[in-house]
Order: structure tokens, then sequence, then C-alpha cells
């Protein structure tokens, strides 16, 4: 798949899945004269990175990862620590974002209740 319909299929600029390759994200990508094509391995790599960067993953956590990825079966117990360290960090995010959706809510609750004229202005 060339540069531009990985850049489409993943919403990701040309730029950022230039800067991948750049840093070690991802690896050996085939070149047809010249022009990036990325493999399907490649692409899920891609598509793992994406996950993780959206949900808020630093670029140096995803470096360690994949270079004890590459590394093979031998790092497997460090891989699933670092990612039990991400998810739990998740989790600490995911219920502080609840914390401020329930007090969003309630100062919304409030405001209606004036509008609807129940409450007075405070």
């Amino acid at each position: 798949m060339k540069i531009n319909e990985v850049s489409k299929k993943y919403n990701l600029s040309q730029d950022t899945l230039r800067y991948y390759e750049k840093i070690g994200l991802i690896k050996d990508v085939k070149r047809n004269n010249g022009i990036r094509d990325y493999d399907e391995l490649t692409c899920r790599r891609i598509e793992f990175i994406k996950c993780l960067r959206s949900s808020g993953v630093e670029i140096e956590t995803l470096i360690k990862y994949f270079n004890l990825f590459d590394e093979g079966k031998a790092t497997t117990s460090q891989r699933q620590e670092l990612l039990k360290e991400q998810r739990e960090k998740l989790i600490e995010k995911r219920n502080n974002l609840n914390e401020t959706i329930e007090r969003l809510d309630y100062k919304i609750s409030i405001y209606q209740e004036i509008i609807d004229g129940i409450r007075e202005d405070f």
C-alpha cells in the first residue's frame, strides 16, 4: 500500500508516517522505485500506534515498546508490564474525566432549574 493510501486509511499525514519511520516506530518499509510500499504487518503496527497515540500514550513509550517488540519473545513480560502501566494511566484518566462530566452535569442541571424558574440565580 502506498503512503498516500496508508495516510488516508489511518487518517495520518504523510509527514507523520515519515516521522514514525525516522524515529524507528515503523521499520523496514519496502520501497518500489523509491516509493514507500507498506505491507500488512506494517499497517497493523501503524493502526496500533494510532490507537495508543489517540489515547495519549507518549512517543517515548511507543519507541520503548516497539524496541522491545522487535527484540522478540524474550521481552514479552516487559512489553506486558509496559502495556499494563499504560492501561492504569488510562483508567485514571477515564476516572478523572468521569468526575469532570458528573460535575458539569450537576452545573448544567442547576442552570436548567434557573431557566425553568425552579431555582433562583446564584
